[in-house]
């Protein structure tokens, strides 16, 4: 059985992403003149170049992050035992 972890740890999130191989990035459409946008946690190896993210640097995401009261929702482990990339971004309860 597999189980989500959910939290707004910025070094818990940080941590995660790199062990996954992920990077910080928006939806590329969806970025206003403040530099925010729609947040994701893009795995480069693991998508087409056409991707329609664009990388963003840590500072800048935990800065949309927390403006936005967002909580980070994980997976360590698929319910087979694999490793899991699923994640999500929910409101900050």
């Amino acid at each position: 059985m597999s189980s989500s972890k959910q939290t707004h740890n910025h070094a818990t999130i940080k941590a995660w992403a790199e062990e996954h191989g992920g990077v910080p990035a928006i939806v590329a459409d969806t970025s206003t003149n403040k530099g925010d946008g729609v947040l994701r946690i893009h795995f480069p190896k693991h998508s087409d170049h056409s991707s329609d993210l664009k990388e963003i640097d840590w500072d800048t995401f935990f800065k949309t992050f927390d403006e936005h009261q967002l909580d980070f929702l994980y997976q360590e482990k698929k319910a087979n035992g694999d490793e899991s990339t699923f994640h999500k971004f929910v409101e900050r309860e």
